[in-house]
């Protein structure tokens, strides 16, 4: 499959470094006919797109075995286990130590469609719908992600998301953070964690949009989410989905990377 069919399709390349992470088929039953290499291809389509499943083209497998396997390795942790193997391989490639030290952490409130699961108001935003907690490394390359409703506050979703780290974080001893997370959060985290909290704050007598130090990083990582069509809003029943489509997006962008 040299001369890919779409161009969210995985190249030679691109599959040359996620076919070793493909979990191989469990014993017993019928052997595994589909192709991984397709139903990953199909997977990044409905992720840049924003198609729906059942409107999968006919060049790869059958809907219902693509959302399948999405679903299977959302479950298991597959998909985030593919993305952390990818960040680590990419930040050698940019000669940084595998466990980054610093990060920075923010959200995004987007609007979602309307169907059943969590959802709220974000006030401040005016958005109604769901927020994206997201922490980065210095590249930009998540850490840790958690999807709310937009009702719950920002020290809330950054709780949610330091209880979710795991050894890729063992090192981080910084992250740099807006003036929501100021206060309490700061002290807790401090008195509870290795690292610590950084606010990096406006100037008071700062006009218009000035990129202020470090925040830009992450705020450029919100950006490169939104270039997917399945992320412009938050489509999903469960926040589950939502976060594993982040792990895909970004996966994508690594392999694009890595294999550049």
């Amino acid at each position: 499959m040299s001369n890919p069919i779409y161009p969210t399709d995985l190249t030679d390349r691109q599959w040359e470094y996620i076919k070793d992470l493909v979990p191989a088929a469990k014993p017993g039953g019928r052997p595994r006919t589909l192709s991984m290499r397709q139903v990953i291809s199909a997977i990044f389509y409905v992720v840049k797109t924003g198609c729906q499943w059942r409107a999968l083209p006919r060049d790869y497998p059958k809907w219902q075995s693509v959302y399948y396997y999405f679903r299977h390795w959302r479950d298991d942790g597959t998909w985030q286990r593919i993305h952390d193997t990818l960040r680590a391989a990419l930040r050698r490639q940019a000669g940084r130590h595998k466990h980054p030290t610093a990060g920075c952490l923010d959200s995004q409130s987007v609007k979602s469609a309307a169907g059943p699961g969590r959802r709220g108001y974000d006030s401040g935003k005016k958005v109604k719908g769901r927020k994206r907690h997201l922490l980065v490394d210095t590249l930009g390359l998540v850490q840790g992600v958690v999807v709310t409703a937009a009702s719950v506050s920002d020290p809330a979703g950054a709780r949610q998301i330091f209880q979710r780290l795991g050894g890729g974080s063992k090192k981080l001893r910084k992250i740099w953070v807006d003036g929501t997370y100021r206060g309490q959060l700061v002290e807790e985290v401090a008195a509870q964690r290795r690292f610590r909290l950084q606010p990096v704050l406006r100037s008071d007598d700062q006009k218009g949009f000035v990129v202020l130090p470090k925040r830009w990083v992450v705020e450029r990582t919100f950006a490169w989410l939104t270039q997917c069509r399945r992320l412009s809003k938050d489509y999903e029943v469960r926040t589950t989905t939502s976060e594993a489509f982040i792990h895909l997006a970004m996966t994508r962008l690594m392999l694009r990377r890595l294999a550049a």
